[in-house]
């Protein structure tokens, strides 16, 4: 008799930190963006504007800790 594998449960504080796209890249949203808006330059706030791409072996410990390959 085969032995079921068990199923691993997802990271709550991971996955709503991070996103996996459907080519696989993992997004993080930028940090110092939530409020004292007003004393940081238009050209900051454009930059930490949008999601942006993790990268390494730090991506890849997410994918793991998310339940993707």
């Amino acid at each position: 008799m085969e032995k079921a594998s068990l199923k691993h449960k997802v990271k709550k504080s991971v996955s709503n930190r991070f996103t996996v796209t459907k080519n696989g890249k993992v997004m993080r949203e930028s940090s110092f963006d939530r409020h004292l808006r007003r004393k940081k330059s238009k050209k900051q706030l454009r930059r930490l504007k949008g999601k942006k791409v993790v990268t390494g072996r730090l991506a890849m410990k997410i994918k793991k800790l998310l339940g993707k390959k």
